[in-house]
């Protein structure tokens, strides 16, 4: 098998012009509605063919999106558990930055969206890999947390780290669906849910006298 050539810097450029574009228009039409027609328009090219070029199908092109929505999003957004900072400290800031990262890329998010429902096979292809390693650092983070004292140690890390993740899970649906959303006070109120639901009472209590 050859193995595979860089893009040149043009190359680069125009596949990234395309995913851009193919992610407005799932986000606008759902994935069953963007043709290669319709991302080409989007993307100003001159035919669908030039993102055939690029891409070998539209199988491609939707992993290269799925891709890009979560390389954009751990970029950002990124849970150590070797953090310095405290596992308290690093499990909110998360919390509190996935709820920023989904209201300042709601098209994005949308377009993440828009594929799961309308491609079945996309969870298994790319999203429950991506979705399991975040499961995985949030779980790290609870169980460092516990055996340093700052969470309750009754808990298993594993639950609570899905429940937290489908505590955002519902935090991008309720974005999506709420133009006029209180962000603000919806991310406040989440991560002190969040909080109230692993802290060592007995330490927080120690720790204000």
């Amino acid at each position: 098998m050859q193995p595979k050539r860089e893009l040149t810097f043009t190359e680069g450029a125009r596949r990234a012009q395309i995913v851009k574009a193919a992610i407005e228009t799932i986000a606008e039409v759902g994935y069953g509605g963007a043709s290669f027609a319709r991302i080409a328009k989007r993307a100003g090219l001159s035919s669908p063919g030039l993102i055939s070029y690029h891409f070998a199908d539209k199988d491609e092109l939707i992993g290269e999106v799925v891709a890009n929505v979560y390389g954009t999003g751990s970029e950002q957004i990124r849970l150590r558990a070797d953090h310095p900072m405290s596992s308290a400290a690093a499990l909110l800031a998360f919390v509190e930055g996935s709820v920023a990262f989904y209201d300042s890329h709601r098209v994005h998010m949308r377009a993440l969206v828009q594929i799961i429902h309308g491609y079945p096979q996309a969870r298994e292809r790319w999203v429950d890999r991506a979705n399991d390693a975040e499961l995985d650092g949030i779980e790290q983070v609870l169980t460092r947390g516990q055996r340093d004292g700052e969470f309750r140690d009754d808990f298993v890390p594993r639950v609570v780290a899905v429940l937290i993740r489908d505590q955002l899970s519902g935090a991008l649906q309720r974005l999506l669906t709420t133009p006029d959303l209180d962000v603000a006070s919806y991310t406040r109120e989440l991560v002190t849910f969040c909080r109230l639901a692993v802290e060592n009472r007995d330490t927080s209590r120690s720790s204000d006298v």
